[in-house]
């Protein structure tokens, strides 16, 4: 187990339910359930199973720290000055994205082994962080996949569809997102087109869309994300290599 990694366990037999660190896990009827590990999680962690009649099972969780990219910089981030339309439609767009994470679907897609959506070169690193005059910036919170617009984006797994934007974000562009279940969601930013609509089911491996430069993107490439429960996952650790 590391920063950023995703773990499968199975509850003892009889749990009732399970928490990490205190938080409620959701549990499949048959015991099986996930664990994710942000970025920036500490050293160690505790599952804790309940048993039907009121027993409690601990197991002690050691989560191996990473060794991010991090570019320290002596000058102060370029941020450009937020212009009126903007201030106008980014609060908006943030409540769908929230509303959407939100949403609990019967997908089963986290019992599978994810695929990438696309294949090329990685030109974005999960975690990749830069330090201006000793203050930190927002860490990259995904992987990018530099390819060609109109490259097919592939569901990595079975999933229901809870966003997607035919209109433009003003970052992310066209976004789609699936809910995989159990809390485990992906998003796809920078869409050139999206081929499905809210509330669809889609296969692991079933076109859901398309690369692009939407929203804030200097050049095509497709931007994964993958969150449990709020936790930033990194899709290099989960999926694996890239192909």
């Amino acid at each position: 187990m590391s920063q950023g990694g995703l773990i499968r366990g199975q509850a003892p037999t009889g749990a009732v339910s399970v928490a990490l660190d205190g938080q409620a896990v959701p549990l499949a009827l048959d015991g099986a359930f996930l664990a994710g590990f942000d970025r920036d999680a500490g050293p160690s962690a505790e599952l804790l199973a309940t048993l039907a009649d009121g027993r409690q099972v601990r197991q002690p969780l050691t989560i191996a720290p990473r060794d991010w990219r991090i570019e320290r910089l002596n000058t102060l981030p370029k941020y450009p000055v937020p212009d009126p339309e903007f201030q106008r439609l980014r609060p908006p767009e943030l409540a769908q994205i929230r509303a959407a994470r939100a949403l609990a679907t019967d997908a089963e897609g986290w019992r599978q082994t994810l695929t990438w959506p696309v294949t090329g070169r990685i030109s974005g690193l999960f975690g990749a962080q830069r330090v201006y005059r000793g203050e930190p910036g927002s860490y990259h919170s995904g992987t990018d996949v530099a390819v060609p617009t109109g490259t097919i984006v592939r569901a990595p797994a079975d999933g229901v569809v809870i966003l997607a934007a035919q209109q433009p974000f003003t970052l992310e562009g066209h976004l789609l997102m699936l809910d995989h279940g159990q809390g485990l969601n992906s998003a796809f930013l920078h869409l050139s087109r999206i081929d499905v609509r809210v509330g669809d089911h889609v296969r692991q491996g079933q076109p859901i869309g398309a690369v692009g430069a939407t929203g804030r993107a200097t050049g095509p490439h497709l931007h994964w994300s993958l969150q449990w429960r709020g936790r930033k996952l990194d899709p290099l650790l989960v999926t694996g290599p890239m192909p």
